[in-house]
């Protein structure tokens, strides 16, 4: 679905934050706020993880799962698998 970590690059892009992200997807600030808290693969309910994917979709923003080649062609950025433990 999405990462918690797709969620904050996202939003790093659009150079918005949390309470702009939950305007733009219909969502309160509170569940953005627990979506990002998430470890991997957000947990939620499925209907406001697909407000928050609409909602980046909208804002220009393409994800990109694993594995998957992005179909717009253009720039992009992705986290390598077996990334250094911090």
């Amino acid at each position: 679905m999405i990462t918690a970590g797709q969620m904050r690059a996202a939003r790093a892009l659009l150079r918005i934050d949390q309470k702009m992200l939950a305007k733009l997807s219909g969502l309160s600030v509170l569940t953005i706020q627990r979506m990002e808290a998430s470890e991997g693969t957000v947990r939620g309910v499925v209907d406001s993880l697909m407000k928050v994917i609409e909602a980046l979709d909208r804002a220009g923003v393409e994800l990109i799962g694993d594995g998957v080649t992005s179909v717009g062609g253009g720039r992009g950025v992705r986290l390598k698998e077996n990334l250094p433990t911090r």
